[in-house]
């Protein structure tokens, strides 16, 4: 599926405060927002239709719709015409309106990737390593974005719109999960990446947990079917998560909401332990080092695994008990309509950990909740670039969807 092919139903008046408009003055770009919203989640829309969904006013609409015409946002579909009065126009968003660029910093490879304005990727770079380091994750953006924008056209060039970047927070405490040296891993505390990025670079950049922007990846252009409330898992090197709430990512006033990969479930011997230490991929390819295996392949070819055998099963096995308890104790916290799975894996191993998680939940005790549907993400192993990408254009052309982290 194109990342942005996907449809996320239509709002109604009334469904959600966010996708009501206003017609006072000084509130245009709120109402552009909303539109573009709209559009993005309807695929084209006509004046009338948004005027019933919004209430705003057909003359309001219509400026709005004519001014992001004019700005290169919205492009005139094939009028449609009815039995009496006036042919109806739907707008559609303009793949050329703006551009935008997602960059995941992992704990073995860093990707790049462009998306134009229908979230379809135009170009992806990727840079394996044994471990990240801040001197050389630059060089590689800095590389990487000039052999991308030298693809573009001038006119495409000065319409970027942003650089999102999707990293673990607080690198510097994952020394013995990344395995690097601990002076490495150091040099992270040191660095302000997103300071060390704006400097080289016009378009502003933002920063956000690298599960936490899958999570927004999989809301801005995944396959979410009306979704409102949903609790996110992306299982990579490290799993981690989100959460979101009446259609919008919820980070919370520190930025801790979502923090799944530190939720207690229960480990070895039941003992207590964190998700992190039980489902990341980390701890796979750990199990394989230990009997001789190279694992690099994990990170490699997330497309294609191969035959793993039982090391496979036991890692399924306990990583989905871990998840099922995760999704238990998010649903006695929040009544989410879904629990969303992905990660850096294939499709066929995603569709294996959802079942086992399905499985799982069955067998703790659920009396007195209601337990959320368990399904795959539909954004898939590129989601935390993606999700990365999806930072600027939320933030200029969204409604509230993403909350990311931009310095002064």
């Amino acid at each position: 599926m194109e990342a942005g092919s996907s449809r996320h139903g239509t709002p109604e008046i009334g469904e959600s405060p966010q996708l009501r408009g206003t017609n006072q003055s000084g509130m245009r770009d709120h109402n552009e927002r909303l539109v573009l919203s709209l559009v993005r989640q309807s695929g084209a829309l006509a004046k009338s239709d948004i005027a019933r969904m919004t209430g705003l006013s057909a003359q309001t609409v219509s400026v709005i719709m004519r001014e992001l015409e004019v700005e290169g946002l919205l492009l005139r579909q094939e009028p449609i015409r009815g039995k009496i009065g006036q042919p109806s126009i739907p707008m559609a968003l303009n793949p050329e309106g703006a551009f935008f660029i997602g960059l995941k910093i992992g704990r073995r490879s860093a990707e790049l990737v462009l998306i134009d304005f229908l979230g379809k990727t135009r170009a992806m770079l990727q840079n394996s390593y044994g471990y990240p380091t801040p001197r050389d994750t630059i060089e590689f953006v800095k590389s990487g974005i000039a052999q991308m924008r030298a693809s573009l056209t001038r006119e495409q060039d000065k319409r970027i719109a942003g650089l999102g970047v999707a990293m673990p927070f607080e690198l510097w405490n994952w020394v013995d999960t990344a395995g690097a040296p601990l002076e490495v891993m150091e040099e992270w505390r040191n660095h302000d990446i997103r300071s060390d990025l704006q400097a080289l670079f016009p378009f502003p950049v933002y920063v956000q947990n690298d599960a936490t922007s899958a999570c927004g990846a999989e809301l801005v252009f995944g396959d979410i079917g009306g979704l409102r409330d949903f609790v996110y898992f992306y299982i990579g090197a490290f799993a981690g998560g989100g959460v979101v709430l009446n259609g919008r990512l919820y980070s919370g006033p520190t930025g801790n909401a979502g923090a799944l990969g530190s939720m207690p479930v229960p480990g070895p011997g039941g003992r207590p332990t964190q998700l992190i230490d039980v489902a990341s991929i980390a701890v796979l390819e750990k199990s394989l080092n230990a009997k001789g295996i190279e694992a690099g392949y994990l990170w490699t070819s997330p497309e294609e695994w191969g035959d793993l055998g039982s090391d496979l099963d036991a890692w399924i096995a306990s990583a989905s008990d871990a998840l099922a308890y995760a999704i238990v104790a998010s649903a006695s916290v929040i009544d989410f309509e879904c629990a969303v799975i992905d990660g850096w894996m294939p499709p066929a191993i995603r569709a294996r950990i959802v079942r086992t998680v399905q499985t799982s939940i069955g067998t703790i005790d659920i009396e007195g909740l209601r337990i959320p549907s368990v399904r795959e993400g539909t954004v898939g192993i590129h989601a935390r670039a993606l999700g990365g990408a999806s930072l600027p254009l939320s933030e200029r052309f969204l409604i509230g969807s993403i909350a990311p982290s931009r310095g002064a």
